[in-house]
This record gives structure tokens, sequence and C-alpha cells, in this order.
């Protein structure tokens, strides 16, 4: 059993030494406690739960914390992927939600199963997610002095269970200030994906991860005999002509661990039960 799991890039918000050891830390508790969790539950149950953690945690630009778009409002997405069955799930641009990924586990169930916008906020209300906002006082005012943040926060958590399984969700409060409607990379296969193989979850500037297809692509070369290592190279290499911004986390079937980012740094934790590993 193995978790890891990422907290998006310092450069998102304030990049003091401060917050980067609490970034650290909290990564740490998390990583730890959804390792607890994974004792005695799935894959895809233990990625929710980790994603949650950290949507709570309003040190990560995901749930409580998230940015504010240009017209004031924030929106955000998030998705999760369960490797077993190849189904993924999502929600775009969500309004007014503590945990978007708890609306995204939900869905799994449908057929209809990625929601954006009026209507992913609509499904969440009649599934009994109350009403929540997610603004804190420093986004306000991050808002409202028009600070210059690039906006490169998301978390997400990939997971390898005790029956072999791999699971990965991801969740964003978006980039800060940008065109409402946009969509990021968090809710599509280019940012979240998991499959027998392997599973990843990505971080970083989403048109950027997109037009790379990063997680998708990692993936299929890990299905297709990459190593895990080798099929980051490749992917991330394929960055480098438009220097594409990413950073992306994954765990492939035998348990390895690789994470790689191109404009370090990123915060990242992992747990096997033993061993204790947080980058930055």
């Amino acid at each position: 059993m193995k978790v890891i799991l990422h907290g998006g890039f310092f450069s998102e918000s304030s990049t003091n030494h401060e917050t980067k050891v609490a970034k650290q830390q909290a990564l740490l508790r998390i990583v730890k406690d959804a390792y607890a969790y994974l004792k005695t539950h799935t894959a895809v149950e233990t990625v929710v739960y980790a994603v949650s953690l950290l949507e709570d945690d309003e040190l990560f630009n995901a749930g409580i914390g998230s940015q504010i778009q240009s017209d004031g409002k924030i929106r955000m997405s998030a998705s999760l992927m369960d490797g077993t069955t190849q189904k993924m799930s999502g929600v775009i641009n969500i309004e007014e939600v503590k945990n978007p990924v708890q609306v995204a586990q939900v869905l799994m169930q449908y057929d209809d199963r990625i929601l954006g916008g009026s209507g992913a906020t609509q499904f969440a209300r009649q599934h009994g997610f109350e009403v929540f906002s997610t603004e804190i006082p420093q986004r306000r005012a991050e808002f409202e002095a028009k600070l210059a943040a690039t906006g490169t926060g998301t978390v997400g958590c990939v997971v390898l269970d005790a029956e072999g399984k791999l699971a990965a969700a991801t969740s964003t409060g978006g980039k800060g200030f940008e065109m409402p409607g946009r969509i990021s990379d968090s809710a599509t296969v280019a940012g979240n994906y998991a499959n027998e193989y392997c599973g990843v979850s990505l971080t970083g500037v989403g048109e950027d991860i997109v037009s790379g297809a990063v997680a998708a692509k990692i993936v299929t070369r890990v299905t297709d005999g990459f190593s895990l290592q080798a099929a980051f190279e490749k992917t991330f290499d394929e960055l480098k002509p438009y220097d594409g911004f990413a950073g992306a986390i994954a765990i492939d079937k035998q348990g390895n661990i690789y994470h790689q980012d191109s404009h370090p740094s990123m915060v990242f934790a992992s747990f096997d039960g033993e061993i204790e590993e947080v980058f930055n």
C-alpha cells in the first residue's frame, strides 16, 4: 500500500520559508492520515479522503482557500478516476461547495459523470451539499489588490491499495483572476488519469498540461511498457518546446513512486507505512 500526494507549487502563494514548512508539515500529516485510512478502505475511497483533507486546509488552492476569478467569484474543479473500472467523474467550475472532490465521487454512480457550471452546482445541492463559501481573507485581499499571483496551486493524490488497485483524484481552486468559464486541466484526463497500470495527478498551468495531455500520456506509456521514470522523462521533454509549466506525481502497479516538475518547486509527500518522504 502506498500513498503520494501533492499540494501545488510554492509560487501559487507566498514563497516564504514559514509557508514552505507549513505546507510540508500539512502534507506529511495528511499523507499519514490517508495511509491509516487506506488500511480499511479502497484506493478510490482513500484518494477522495486525502483530497478532501487538502481541500479543507487553507494553505492549499483547492476547496477552502481557492482563488477568486476576474468577476469576483470562486469556481472550482475536481475529478476522480478509478484505475480498475476506468471510470472518471468530475465537476468543472462548481461554486460554493466545501469539497468538490466529494461531489465527483457521487457522480461516479451516474452515466453523466462530468458536470460543469450551474449544472454541477445544482447537482451538488440536490445531493445534500450545502452552500459553503470557500473564500478566505487572503484571497480577497489578493483579488482586491490585483496581485499577480501565478495560480499554479492544485492538490492531488494517487493511491495503490492492498488489493493492487490504483486511483487518482485532483482538485483545484483555479489560477486566480481567470476569465469566467475557463476550464482547468484538473477535471480532464490531461490532469488526472489512472488505469490498472498507473495513476497520475498533475498541478501547474492547466493550458500547458492540456496541450501536453500529460497524465494520459504518462499512463499510456507505462501501459505500453515504459518504466515510470522513462514515461515521465519523455512526456516532460515534450513540454519543453513551449516551456510547459507542470508537475506530476504517480504510482505504478508495482508500487514504484515517481514525481517530476518542470519549474520547481512543487510540494509532495508520500508514505508506505514505513518510509515517509516530503519533497520540495
